[in-house]
């Protein structure tokens, strides 16, 4: 073998070397009941890229959860029997499995907890572990919901909640049950509230396939840390569109059934959009999605996108929508409500 064909060989063995050690890792972390039915969602179809971990209380729900690993945390404090609705009994549960859960996500340049808020794991565990992840793990993606605006006790342990969260994530994605009533309302109770559990699936299963997989249009994590880092919250929605002006069709159910009250979308920082569709998709549908998008948002806004080929979504074309750094009516009227309060 001549010595230029060696030194080439070499040279691409060495591309490869640096393309795996440069991939990210992710981790995706299901907390409490309504984070490892999420967990479990994704399992049941696949992720390529990314660590599935369930951490629960509850010693029965998590026997039923799938995910690459299931952890038992608290098991002291709560005898695997759950938190009650207690945050300070999650938050106490977390801290004593924290060693095995840090063993778990060691390395990770991406983490996303996802929880349901206004319980005691979600919200009590979710936090205590953003907490411990600030300034540890390189970008840190609260992936919550909110109860229902009557829970009221729940919807002020949720408050406290995502005050916390917003300190310590980079992003928190955030889902109000209550407009799921507006965008699903005439669904089977089950199957409406599927809806905010499948939307968080396809967002966490879309951008860590994205990111760690070849793609039509790759998004890199720095293209994810840009509009993600420090933003505070952020909202999401999606859409599905087939036919004629199929992408017109799923960017307006994107924007339109995005499950978070914002006050004005315009003012949102960054914009992440993700198109999938089948090999029919064109290089044109995926342009228009992003030009149907930035057209409702400020031209400051930072964009980023990125599309992917699914053989078989033949026909059909998926619009993701990310907004972050905006400003949430309803979270808005939550932090009043805590501030008055502690006033009277």
């Amino acid at each position: 073998m001549m010595v230029s064909e060696q030194k080439y060989n070499l040279d691409q063995e060495r591309i490869d070397e640096i393309a795996r050690m440069s991939k990210p890792r992710i981790a995706v972390i299901g907390l409490g009941g309504a984070g490892c039915n999420v967990v479990s969602w994704i399992k049941q179809r696949g992720v390529a890229g990314g660590k599935l971990i369930a951490l629960n209380t509850d010693a029965n729900h998590l026997s039923i959860c799938k995910a690459d690993r299931r952890i038992l945390i608290g098991e002291k404090t709560t005898k695997g029997l759950g938190c009650g609705g207690y945050p300070e009994k999650g938050e106490q549960a977390l801290k004593e499995s924290l060693e095995q859960v840090e063993k778990e996500i060691e390395g990770a340049g991406i983490v996303f907890l996802v929880a349901g808020l206004g319980g005691g794991t979600g919200t009590g565990a979710s936090c205590a572990l953003a907490e411990y992840l600030h300034g540890k793990a390189p970008l840190v993606v609260g992936v919550v919901t909110l109860p229902f605006s009557i829970e009221r006790v729940r919807m002020e342990t949720a408050r406290k909640g995502i005050e916390r969260l917003k300190r310590a994530c980079d992003t928190v994605v955030t889902i109000d049950n209550s407009k799921l009533v507006r965008v699903a309302g005439d669904l089977p109770f089950q199957e409406a509230l599927g809806v905010a559990n499948e939307l968080v699936g396809v967002f966490v299963k879309d951008i860590t396939e994205t990111i760690t997989t070849a793609s039509l249009i790759n998004l890199d994590f720095m293209d994810l840390r840009a509009i993600m880092e420090k933003q505070g919250v952020a909202a999401i929605g999606a859409g599905w569109g087939q036919g004629q002006d199929r992408v017109e069709k799923a960017v307006k159910i994107a924007l339109e059934g995005q499950l978070l009250d914002i006050n004005d979308i315009t003012k949102a920082y960054g914009v992440l959009i993700h198109v999938s569709g089948g090999e029919d998709l064109t290089l044109e549908e995926v342009f228009r999605s992003g030009e149907l998008v930035t057209k409702t948002i400020s031209p400051k806004s930072k964009i980023v996108w990125g599309a992917r080929i699914n053989p078989e979504m033949q026909s059909s074309v998926h619009v993701f929508v990310c907004l972050t750094g905006v400003e949430s009516s309803f979270i808005a009227q939550q932090q009043q409500k805590g501030l008055l309060r502690r006033i009277f």
